[in-house]
């Protein structure tokens, strides 16, 4: 029907001649904003997979990109075309058609980008006139030091403290500088006092290949010293037992010292026999003898030596730290030795007693130690708060959680300025058409230096259409914290309640762990190659496939989130079999591996769940753990309007939890979950 037939469609009677007008003015005016609205969302999305097409062009360089031009004509991510194939191109390219790009686009995230690209392409070339002449300052250590190589290839000398200070404070630097270093030791700007300066620096920071790069440079008598203790950065088991023959001078005691302190960490046992080999030849300091006796108390302790206890009480107060104070306490929980729980506690200054988690420990003493009434008060105390503790603490005393959300704030007419920056235009394109480490380059320049109420307001857009990893990052500290539907998002288009209910896990479970390892960044990557929503391994995610017969298209599929919930809630579920379907274990399993889970069941697995968490060796996976089980019970509420009681989620392994009543949620007061962070 044509919008004039309409309007004959809709002439009224006579009679109603008073009412019509209105109606026929609102419906129509409803009918052209539907179609309007239609017709620029149609338009957006052919804009969106017209630049999806001509990115993939672009990726191969040359012109072909440009078969989209017609279409892609004010489509703000255009810039970034051009940028890819230039890119792509660099070998090929000269100076002028950069230039003229960032002419064009001086201010576009990808002309610096493309800046960046083309003078180390001008490095490779050493075409310095032409580096010179795009250089600017503040593009990195590689870059700095090749604008030094540039000024020494067109006769130029160095100067320390103009060019070479800040430089040298860096414990490492790219190889880009050798060339730079190498001439400022030609030219003795590299004293023996600024050697040694660097290899403190390099020394503190771990880093012995440094340390045995500068050992190359220093006078005769002293570069041994300086390459033992590049020894005892890279190899401490060799330079514990090289050093029985080292002379008993401060460098190669430091050296000495530092071997036995990181032997420690992995063999504290091999470490506590040199140590008693090292101390009648080798004179060492106090401070160096304090370090010592602190590695090895700490390092037995998370071996749970039966001496680690009394070795940790024996530490002087000026070697104890908040990590020395907390291994006393795990080690008395190891052994349900409550009244050392209690004094471990006690030691421990009034900030570090006061962490949620030696509250509850302090409850469960008291407990354990018929002090009902002290365990109580304790109890009720944090369990007003969310968080692990908190859960554990209400289910203690039978009670309902403490959970108080709040709704963001809302300011339309401020949305609607945001939402109309260019900057967050493009962050929000570049999202939406899956370039998503794109899409947080253009958010972080477009609110540098924004303050907390635009920040809100933009992670309220950003949740509105899906991207809800920046709503987990803004809202992570105040008031946010209390945004439980922001920060917990109930994203379905991944499939995962379906693909849990499939595998046979919890839905809230699931959601717990994805929202743990990856605070919901669908490209997440660690370093150790775990990509995706529930940072998977390329080779887990391979097996787990081909196991339960599911497509495996490589590892970048793993940022498919209906790919990554698939394979991840299976894997999952693997777990949980073996570990009969203990979600803690699971949790503990999934993070640090199921065979060194195995090693610590073997070693402590009689200890009630709560305790043994409490004594997982590897603070990543003892907090990850704690995450995991407080996230389940958020996510649950929001699932089902109420939790199931934590505790149900920490039976032992092979033990059906028994029936559990949901627990109620309370909002008597506004608390401050400081446990529930982003990650």
């Amino acid at each position: 029907m044509s919008l004039q037939s309409a309007r004959l469609a809709l002439r009224p009677s006579p009679a109603a001649k008073i009412r019509w007008p209105l109606r026929l003015v609102l419906g129509l005016g409803l009918v052209l904003l539907t179609g309007v609205a239609q017709a620029a969302d149609a338009a957006t999305a052919a804009q969106r997979e017209a630049f999806r097409q001509a990115w993939a062009a672009a990726q191969q360089g040359g012109e072909g990109w440009r078969a989209w031009d017609a279409q892609l004509a004010g489509y703000p991510l255009y810039p970034y075309l051009e940028a890819a194939a230039l890119s792509h191109d660099l070998r090929q390219l000269d100076r002028a058609r950069v230039e003229d790009y960032l002419r064009r686009y001086p201010d576009a995230i990808p002309a610096a980008d493309l800046r960046r690209d083309f003078l180390l392409e001008l490095a490779r070339r050493q075409d310095w006139d032409g580096f010179l002449a795009l250089y600017r300052p503040g593009l990195g250590d590689a870059l700095a030091c090749h604008a030094l190589r540039a000024r020494l290839a067109r006769g130029g000398t160095l100067d320390f403290d103009r060019d070479l200070a800040a430089l040298w404070e860096k414990p490492a630097l790219p190889d880009a500088c050798d060339d730079v270093l190498a001439a400022a030791h030609a030219q003795g700007l590299l004293t023996t006092t600024r050697l040694w300066a660097r290899i403190d620096t390099a020394l503190a920071a771990g880093q012995g290949g440094t340390v045995a790069a500068l050992a190359a440079w220093l006078p005769a008598d002293q570069a041994p010293a300086a390459q033992h203790l590049a020894l005892a950065l890279r190899d401490p088991a060799n330079a514990v037992r090289d050093a029985a023959t080292w002379p008993d001078a401060p460098r190669e005691r430091q050296a000495a010292a530092l071997a036995v302190q990181r032997l420690a960490r992995r063999r504290p046992a091999d470490a506590a026999a040199a140590w008693q080999a090292l101390q009648p030849r080798l004179r060492f300091d106090a401070a160096e003898i304090a370090a010592i006796e602190y590695a090895l108390a700490l390092y037995q302790a998370t071996d749970f030596d039966e001496r680690a206890l009394e070795r940790l009480a024996a530490l002087p107060a000026a070697a104890q730290t908040p990590l020395s104070r907390a291994w006393r306490a795990r080690v008395a929980l190891a052994r349900l030795d409550w009244p050392a729980v209690l004094a471990a506690i006690a030691a421990m200054p009034a900030e570090q007693q006061d962490d949620a988690e030696w509250r509850y420990f302090r409850a469960r003493a008291a407990e354990a130690l018929g002090q009902s009434a002290q365990a109580r008060t304790l109890y009720a105390a944090l369990a007003a708060e969310p968080g692990y503790f908190g859960f554990l603490a209400a289910d203690r005393l039978g009670t309902g959680y403490a959970l108080c959300p709040l709704e963001p704030p809302h300011d339309p007419a401020r949305e609607q300025a945001l939402a109309n920056d260019p900057g967050l235009v493009r962050a929000f394109e570049l999202y939406a058409v899956g370039l998503p480490r794109l899409a947080r380059r253009e958010w972080a320049r477009a609110l540098e230096g924004a303050d907390a109420d635009t920040l809100a307001l933009a992670a309220e857009l950003a949740f509105r259409q899906g991207w809800y990893d920046r709503a987990i990052y803004v809202f992570s500290h105040g008031p946010g914290l209390r945004y439980y539907d922001r920060r917990f998002p109930l994203a379905e288009e991944d499939g995962l309640p379906a693909q849990a209910d499939q595998a046979g896990i919890e839905p809230a479970f699931a959601y717990a762990i994805a929202r743990a390892e990856s605070a919901w960044t669908v490209d997440a990557r660690s370093g150790a190659d775990a990509r995706g929503l529930m940072q998977l391994l390329p080779t887990t995610a391979a097996q787990v496939a081909r196991r339960h017969g599911l497509d495996w298209q490589g590892g970048d599929s793993l940022y498919d989130p209906a790919v990554n919930v698939a394979l991840g809630t299976r894997y999952l579920a693997e777990l949980a079999g073996r570990f009969g379907g203990a979600p803690w274990l699971t949790a503990a399993a999934y993070n640090a591996g199921p065979d060194k889970v195995q090693q610590w069941l073997d070693a402590r697995g009689a200890l009630p769940p709560d305790v043994f968490i409490a004594t997982i060796p590897y603070a990543e996976t003892r907090e990850y753990v704690a995450r995991v089980l407080a996230f389940s019970v958020i996510y649950d509420w929001r699932l089902h309007g109420a939790p199931l009681p934590m505790s149900a989620r920490l039976q032992p392994p092979g033990q059906a939890a028994p029936a559990a009543t949901r627990r109620p949620v309370s909002c008597a007061a506004a608390p401050a979950p400081a446990e529930l962070e982003t990650r």
